[in-house]
């Protein structure tokens, strides 16, 4: 392992290499452009990780800080079973470290270079990828370079995906609504991204989904011309054959995923529907879960209304002051300073009584045609749509809390549904529906 300066506070201990006094750092697992990847240990809970060192002077030069941001807001954004976590996030003056899950199964295109996958092991990991990718979107992040290389193993045989470099938050779109960076490995790469004239980062990720089943049952790329050109030429046509090998039911699927036109492509929806996909699944999937609206009408507008039998509390519970400070702050950690985009407009101030808030909230679910049931006694409001979105109907609820006795703060949670619907709601909807009772939202000045 190379040498680090003194500043940078990794210290040789014996034959031990200790990295700012928590992780012995052990073999180097693999390096790229502007960074290495080493196996670690914690100190602290013996538990072993990866940590990606990357020199900040390099990323400079390339102007690529901003994409270094983005990945660790994207990762801190994804949690799920099949996409490899990212723990915490260091730097010194001249590095950055990603510490993240150490997944030592290796990568799935080492296994797809010693040949084809079976049916059912092919089957297993195409769940995982499309649970992670679904999970992904529905948090408005598109990978944008989907490939075995990208895809890792655990210990368990389970899929993880991994490296987020070249991923986008919805904030990177172009007025249009689409991205319009050229980026991706070309062999995996959706046509649209090579057309140069805007695409639905989702819509691409599916694609190279469909490729990545391609190969994992074939055993070679759809697409092969030693002529980068000639090899754009057949993306640009969706031009491939089959293997005789390859099922009915998988060759149908993977025709509806590579698909030239991204409108015609399927959804993720569609994907996780499909005969090839739900084979050793269970029959029906879990349905969503919806409120307890309870029996009380109101007589006018058929909301409804709970109260306890004690009747309702004087005052909203306080929200203690340590809690109320560290949310509405980034805090000093390298890792939150990249979060705070993601929880404004989930929590604002108010200097309104705690039951004109109550109302008010009641009215502005009504007017957005979401169901609302009060609680006056626990100072809560619990709204679901009455549309079914992309994961069943939207559901939220929105609390009140005391923080001083002329200051009220108001929190909403996602019960149920989509987390971008959810984040749309909050930004679109109740922002502007809420401004005449809203002292300061989460994150700005009041």
């Amino acid at each position: 392992m190379e040498e680090v300066e003194e500043s940078q506070k990794m210290e040789r201990n014996g034959e031990r290499s200790i990295l700012l006094g928590k992780y012995e750092m052990g073999r180097l697992l693999g390096q790229g452009t502007f960074a290495k990847v080493y196996k670690a240990k914690n100190l602290v809970t013996q538990e072993y990780v990866a940590i990606k060192v990357i020199h900040k002077d390099q990323v400079k030069k390339k102007e690529l800080m901003e994409q270094i941001k983005r990945e660790i807001s994207v990762m801190h954004l994804v949690k799920h079973p099949n996409i490899v976590e990212l723990k915490e996030v260091m730097a010194t003056k001249s590095k950055i470290y990603f510490v993240m899950e150490y997944v030592k199964g290796g990568e799935v295109f080492a296994k797809v270079v010693k040949g084809r996958l079976k049916e059912e092991v092919a089957r297993k990991y195409f769940q995982q990828l499309i649970s992670a990718v679904d999970y992904c979107h529905s948090r408005g992040v598109s990978h944008r370079d989907l490939k075995p290389e990208n895809l890792l193993l655990d210990e368990n045989g389970d899929l993880k995906v991994s490296d987020f470099g070249l991923s986008a938050l919805p904030e990177q779109h172009w007025n249009d609504g689409l991205l319009h960076t050229q980026c991706g490995t070309p062999a995996y790469v959706a046509p649209e991204i090579l057309r140069k004239k805007g695409y639905d980062g989702a819509k691409a990720d599916i694609w190279s989904c469909g490729v990545i089943l391609y190969v994992l049952l074939s055993g070679h790329l759809p697409f092969r011309n030693d002529n980068l050109m000639k090899m754009y030429v057949k993306i640009f046509k969706a031009e491939y054959e089959f293997p005789p090998w390859i099922s009915s039911d998988a060759k149908k699927l993977i025709s509806k995923l590579l698909v030239v036109d991204p409108e015609k492509r399927l959804t993720v929806p569609q994907i996780m529907r499909s005969h090839w996909l739900r084979k050793g699944l269970p029959q029906d999937p879990v349905p969503p879960i919806d409120l307890d609206y309870g029996d009380q009408k109101g007589p006018e507008d058929g909301e409804e209304r709970v109260l306890s039998s004690s009747g309702s509390k004087h005052s909203p519970p306080f929200y203690n002051a340590f809690e109320f400070i560290s949310s509405m702050s980034s805090g000093f950690d390298l890792s939150r300073l990249f979060e705070t985009k993601k929880k404004r407009g989930s929590m604002f101030t108010s200097k309104c009584p705690a039951t004109a808030i109550l109302a008010k909230l009641e009215s502005v679910a009504k007017k957005l045609n979401f169901r609302a049931v009060v609680s006056d006694n626990e100072f809560k409001v619990k709204m679901q749509g009455k549309v079914e979105g992309r994961k069943g109907k939207l559901a939220v609820t929105a609390e009140v809390f005391q923080v001083a006795e002329e200051v009220a703060v108001v929190r909403f949670s996602k019960s149920s549904g989509d987390t971008l619907e959810y984040t749309r709601f909050c930004e679109e909807d109740v922002r502007p529906a809420l401004k005449d009772i809203v002292w300061s939202w989460q994150g700005e000045n009041i």
